[in-house]
């Protein structure tokens, strides 16, 4: 083929194929159209970010639920699809559950119970693994208590006490769920101090917990009681506590009185050292007029006061009035001014159980002593040693015997 007639073929060539082009582009052109815009590149659905896994809403759950439900039960929050970042459990009241988070954040458990009678608020926030943060809030109501435990308890709030002075508390009705109550009793000293709880039965019948130190105390200790008690059941018969308890003191001088009912003498001792020595009488050998031996606590400085001995169990004996009376025991032992019995002091036993001394030296010593100093009381004859309930008798027992008598032990 000559050369021209190739460029003629070429030329040919190359028309039909933008005549194709066009066509194409023309055919093209309707379904470009009608075609969505999603799919477009540079259109506005292009700049919206598409829903990821990862930012699903996170589900939390909330346990007890509901209206009326049974107290007695930490509040429980769980999350799944995300991790939980606080939750506040809040009552009517404004008071707030403490609780904790566990190190995954998917769940929260309230440190105390919820109590009986009481309407919470719980709030959570929350983050999704995403990292889209929400705030939600749930509700739930216990039901009130059919029974109500009380606690009566000493020492008082702010009051100073002698070394031998424990925490005790005594309740209304029985305390079946011992350890389940003593968890919840904390005793804070500013010095570490070593002690236990011990379950009693008090001289009034009713169930008592007190806490002692292993030894006496240190003058100037400071002591905070914490009774967490509310939402706690004292199990059958013993209903539920609805209220925390608390009560801070301080430890006073070190005073130790020592009475000795053979050489019928009363021994101040403060800070090791003899303050002074007073003839006493105690109660009468060889009957139920004896006195009690071993460590009793000075429970109460009652000054002036009635004592009948028909209270005691002791028939008609006596019914007089008595000055500076400080009561040893709930049995009734005494240590008073007793003027009547003043040929006796320092050479015999002629009380109907207590210790008695000149008016003179009843008051000097009244001044000096205060509830919680111990009385170590020895002699031959007497009706026995003071039981732990009868007072403070807890001082009677061994360390080993006294930390036995925890429910946690």
């Amino acid at each position: 083929m000559s050369r021209s007639s190739r460029t003629r073929v070429l030329a040919h060539a190359r028309v039909r194929a933008a005549v194709v082009a066009a066509a194409t582009a023309a055919l093209l052109a309707p379904l470009a159209a009608c075609s969505s815009n999603t799919d477009a590149p540079g259109t506005e659905a292009d700049n919206k970010v598409k829903p990821s896994a990862a930012d699903n809403p996170v589900k939390v759950t909330v346990t007890p639920t509901g209206e009326r439900v049974p107290a007695g039960e930490p509040v429980r929050v769980t999350a799944a699809g995300g991790r939980l970042t606080s939750v506040t459990v809040t009552d009517a009241k404004g008071h707030k559950l403490a609780g904790k988070a566990a190190s995954d954040g998917r769940s929260w458990v309230s440190d105390r119970k919820a109590a009986p009678g009481a309407a919470y608020t719980v709030t959570t926030a929350t983050r999704t693994e995403g990292g889209t943060a929400k705030t939600t809030e749930a509700a739930f109501t216990t039901a009130p208590a059919d029974k109500v435990n009380k606690v009566d308890w000493r020492p008082g709030a702010n009051d100073t006490v002698g070394v031998a002075q424990p925490v005790s508390l005594v309740f209304d009705n029985p305390v079946k769920n011992r350890a389940e109550v003593e968890k919840q009793l904390r005793i804070t000293t500013s010095n570490d101090t070593e002690g236990s709880w011990g379950w009693l039965t008090d001289w009034s019948g009713r169930d008592r917990v007190d806490w002692r130190p292993k030894e006496y105390w240190k003058p100037g200790t400071k002591v905070t009681l914490d009774a967490d008690l509310n939402g706690t059941d004292s199990g059958a018969a013993g209903g539920w506590f609805v209220r925390d308890y608390t009560t801070t003191f301080t430890i006073g001088a070190r005073r130790i009185v020592k009475v000795d009912l053979d050489s019928h003498q009363l021994t101040l001792v403060r800070d090791g050292k003899t303050v002074r020595r007073i003839p006493v009488s105690g109660g009468t050998p060889g009957g139920d007029k004896r006195s009690w031996r071993g460590t009793a606590v000075l429970m109460a400085k009652e000054g002036t006061i009635n004592m009948n001995s028909e209270t005691v169990g002791l028939g008609n004996a006596y019914d007089k009035m008595v000055e500076h009376s400080m009561r040893l025991t709930w049995s009734g032992m005494y240590a008073h001014a007793a003027p009547w019995n003043a040929r006796y002091f320092g050479n015999s036993n002629q009380s109907s159980g207590c210790i008695g001394m000149s008016d003179a030296n009843a008051a000097w010593f009244y001044g000096q002593v205060r509830p919680g100093d111990p009385f170590e009381i020895t002699g031959k004859d007497t009706k026995g040693v003071v039981a732990p309930g009868n007072g403070f008798g807890a001082w009677n027992l061994s360390w080993a015997e006294w930390q036995r008598k925890s429910a946690l032990r």
